[in-house]
């Protein structure tokens, strides 16, 4: 494409749960859209599965490297679905536009809402109370889920958990694993270890920080 501006893309997901979804398909299926329609050539895409819009964004994989490849080749835009998959949190939200901006980079969203403009306080005002009710309504989310959990725990007799914290030495997880780990007996075919992971969290099996273990943690277990 000739005489285009060129752009990075960035997508993330939230959960393991949406790994196997349309997130991701329906994200670069919005940033393909507004490139066709503002005449840009996306040159490189970054993506973050299962990272929480609350976490800091130097903790973030796809991000640091989208940030690399901004430092290295000069592309000054950056386009995402909307500004919740940037951020969530006031906090994260207004970390990234800072640090975006020191850079001279422009993050944009697939409906033209410059997320980086400081010359407008409507638009900084605006930017920081999207942020903020996104913060509130997952708030929201956790404690109805809690609520929910506490009364599946009065029904059943017994406490029901959330999310299970990282122990390679629980039995349960290890016995997981490695049934996942088996071939189908249709196919003979088995899981890719990243899958694996994948599947492990839909389970409820996370790291201590909440996210999918790694490749080498997965072999770790498959080694009981």
């Amino acid at each position: 494409m000739k005489n285009a501006t060129n752009a990075l893309a960035y997508y993330r997901t939230s959960s393991a749960a949406n790994l196997e979804g349309d997130s991701l398909e329906r994200q670069q299926a919005a940033v393909k859209r507004y490139a066709t329609l503002t005449g840009i050539e996306v040159v490189g895409e970054f993506y973050d599965a299962a990272v929480s819009g609350a976490d800091p964004i130097d903790t973030r994989p796809g991000f640091s490297a989208m940030l690399t490849r901004i430092e290295s080749n000069g592309v000054r835009l950056v386009v995402v679905e909307d500004a919740s998959r940037f951020a969530r949190s006031v906090l994260a939200q207004e970390l990234g536009v800072l640090v975006m901006a020191e850079r001279g980079v422009r993050v944009v969203t697939a409906s033209s809402e410059d997320l980086t403009a400081t010359d407008d306080p409507a638009k900084v005002m605006m930017r920081q109370v999207v942020g903020a009710f996104a913060e509130y309504e997952k708030a929201r989310l956790v404690g109805k889920l809690r609520v929910a959990r506490d009364r599946a725990s009065e029904r059943a007799g017994k406490r029901v958990e959330g999310r299970k914290g990282y122990d390679d030495t629980n039995p349960a997880l290890v016995a997981d694993a490695k049934r996942l780990a088996r071939k189908s007996p249709k196919t003979g075919k088995s899981r890719s270890l990243k899958l694996i992971s994948a599947e492990l969290g839909k389970l409820g099996y996370l790291t201590c920080t909440g996210k999918l273990f790694s490749v080498g943690q997965i072999q770790k277990l498959l080694s009981y």
